[in-house]
């Protein structure tokens, strides 16, 4: 098979080895608070330190820091994790999908409290119509995971983990100096034995502005409310239930400002209108020496969108029910389940550009610690859908600890995706304008990484390389009709070769963090030669340090760094500059009461200094598109200052 690549048969061979080897009498060394978090992206439920599988944790102390700068959305956090970065992918409305290590948006599983509530693909504009003030923590695994969640999760899975019963309700208010304005508010009753419930809503208004006075709004405005009820249930053995309602409506405006006119000498209006509702339900009982997980979630939203001289609506569905039984077997823990998933593009302006798929899946995972210093995971799932057949998606991961302050983990694993016209490439567009599908094949993922972690109290230090391959890619261009788009399989794989780098130091009150990732992405788009993937920085890098005392507050700043970026339907440049972005946070604490004052991009860098957004007349960008591809910040400094407020 082709899933025995070279470094699956390293992981086998270096497994095989280690049952034999001399295991180490060295003390643990003493655990981070991190790793003592219980994760439950894995589906195994094991603390941070025990996986087989690398997961990132965003604990809750840095989830607050990111509220103060974008509490509104959860932009700014993802962008802050190693290998992972928001792009625009629909600059008209704002729309930004999250990239995992040079992956696209729409192969990254977003979970919240590990249903999919965003949908089984998120789109440009769910993440940022979630508030973060409601998390607990992020649960971050990065490659091919088709294995644990489908088709959804061919370069990686996010789990949002929302604050349960007991913690602090509070209430978030902001306001920037570009008329932007969020109040969020989150409530939780009492930890109590049996039942408890927690409730969030969010309001989020901003203003369009047009800047740079070309006629066209650099900064789209938007009017948001959300609202979500959480409700928790414990009874005796173990059993517990969980259930969760949400619902979400935005109106969001981009494209021309007043009675002005693109180079053509046409209006061009952008707005999109969303209604969402959604719901889960987890289930978690013990019984016959074993326990038994229960999940069942829907999410439908519409789209209501104006494009130019284009209207249209759609409204896309998803429901999953899945039942899994977990069990310890002389050793090993295994996880065996089904799940059924339904997803669903009801679009009626135009035809085969619609769908709906149905997968039946059954999956396995086996974990087990070998020596003690060794632990093992093996999983696979076997999805059978109605219009792309039977296909199976194996994993394999290993985590060796060398020492009580070294640890090394191997993974490899396969995915699949079944074809969407979703792309990142339309949806900042219309789908009116994509003629209809016809002979797509599934896109077939590899992706093998390995991880080296060195941890010695202050400082922790990560390095990763990696390497994914994606058969029949999907991507879109031109067609023979003017102002047309095809979706097609690139000719060639996609392919992403990277290293990150992540260190984290503590002392006292100071924490500081840097990291840095190296991405050599490549594609073959159909009729070209191999090419260099546009809108993927080489080499970013950040570094954030927050100075914190408990009863004065808190202050820090991020500098970030973003190297050049190859562009390849661009009229002005072939490639973007590399950018600076500075960042200031500070905090005060009085009492129940906390001040907050955020400076953004200080270094005042952005797009419209070095070319216009807006294209030429006579050069149409895919679809007809009036303007370029967000390369850099559409908005220069942006300033804002709130208050939180304990309840």
């Amino acid at each position: 098979m082709h899933f025995l690549s070279t470094s699956m048969k390293f992981i086998l061979l270096a497994a095989s080895l280690a049952l034999f080897a001399p295991s180490s009498s060295a003390e643990e060394a003493e655990e981070t608070e991190t790793q003592e978090i219980l994760v439950v992206a894995t589906r195994s439920k094991q603390l941070v330190r025990d996986q087989p599988t690398r997961v990132e944790v965003v604990p809750e102390e840095e989830l607050e820091e990111s509220q103060a700068v974008a509490p509104g959305n959860l932009t700014n956090l993802l962008n802050e994790l190693a290998g992972a970065r928001m792009t625009n992918t629909a600059p008209g409305l704002g729309g930004t999908s999250l990239s995992l290590r040079g992956l696209p948006g729409r192969h990254a599983q977003i979970l919240s409290d590990s249903l999919p509530l965003l949908g089984a693909q998120s789109d440009s504009f769910s993440m940022l119509q979630t508030a973060p003030i409601d998390l607990k923590r992020v649960e971050v695994i990065k490659g091919a995971a088709s294995a644990l969640y489908g088709s959804s999760a061919l370069g990686g899975v996010l789990n949002l983990v929302s604050r349960p019963p007991g913690s602090e309700s509070e209430l978030l208010a902001s306001q920037t100096s570009t008329g932007g304005s969020d109040v969020n508010l989150f409530l939780a009753s009492d930890a109590v034995a049996e039942s408890g419930y927690t409730f969030t809503g969010a309001l989020s208004r901003q203003k369009k502005e047009d800047f740079d006075h070309d006629g066209w709004a650099e900064l789209p405005g938007y009017d948001r409310v959300s609202l979500r009820s959480r409700g928790y249930w414990t009874g005796d053995a173990e059993q517990t239930l969980f259930a969760t309602l949400g619902v979400t409506g935005e109106d969001r405006a981009g494209g021309t400002t007043g009675d002005n006119v693109i180079p053509s000498g046409v209006p061009f209006p952008q707005e999109l209108r969303t209604r969402r509702y959604d719901g889960g339900l987890v289930s978690h009982f013990s019984a016959a020496g074993g326990a038994f997980d229960a999940k069942l979630s829907f999410t439908t939203a519409s789209h209501d969108r104006v494009y130019g001289e284009v209207r249209e609506d759609d409204v896309q569905s998803n429901a999953t029910s899945e039942l899994a039984d977990q069990r310890s077997v002389a050793g090993h823990d295994w996880t065996i389940g089904t799940i059924l998933d339904l997803q669903q593009l009801r679009f009626d302006a135009a035809p085969g550009i619609g769908f709906n798929y149905r997968t039946i899946a059954v999956f396995a995972q086996d974990e087990f610690k070998p020596r003690d210093w060794l632990a093992l995971a093996a999983s696979a799932r076997v999805d059978v859908h109605n219009e792309f057949g039977t296909f199976l998606s194996p994993r394999l991961s290993a985590l060796f600890k060398l020492g009580p302050e070294w640890s090394l983990r191997v993974a490899s694993g396969t995915g699949f995706a079944a074809p969407t016209p979703l792309i990142e490439d339309v949806q900042g567009l219309a789908l009116s304008l994509v003629n209809p599908l016809a002979g797509l094949h599934r896109g077939r993922a590899v992706s093998t990484s390995i991880d080296l972690n060195w941890a010695h109290k202050p400082l922790d230090l990560n390095l990763s390389v990696f390497d994914s391959r994606i058969e029949n890619f999907l991507t879109a261009q031109s067609a023979s009709d003017p102002g047309r788009i095809e979706v097609l399989n690139a000719s060639g794989p996609y392919k992403v070769t990277g290293a990150e780098m992540l260190i984290g130091w503590t002392r006292g009150p100071a924490h500081i963090l840097a990291n840095a990732t190296f991405l050599d992405v490549t594609e073959q788009p159909p009729g070209l030669p191999r090419r260099t993937a546009e809108l993927i920085p080489r080499v970013t890098a950040e570094l954030a340090a927050i100075f914190e005392d408990e009863d004065l507050g808190r202050v820090g700043f991020e500098i970030g760094y973003i190297g050049e970026q190859a562009l390849h339907d661009d009229p002005y440049r072939s490639r973007a500059p590399s950018m600076f972005e500075l960042n200031v946070l500070g905090e005060l604490n009085l009492g129940e009461w906390r001040v907050f004052f955020t400076a953004l991009n200080l270094t005042d860098e952005k797009q419209s200094d070095f070319d216009p957004l807006l294209r030429p007349a006579l050069e149409p960008g895919l679809g007809g598109a009036p303007t370029t591809d967000a390369w850099g910040p559409q908005v220069g400094r942006v300033f804002s200052v709130g208050v939180r407020v304990e309840l």
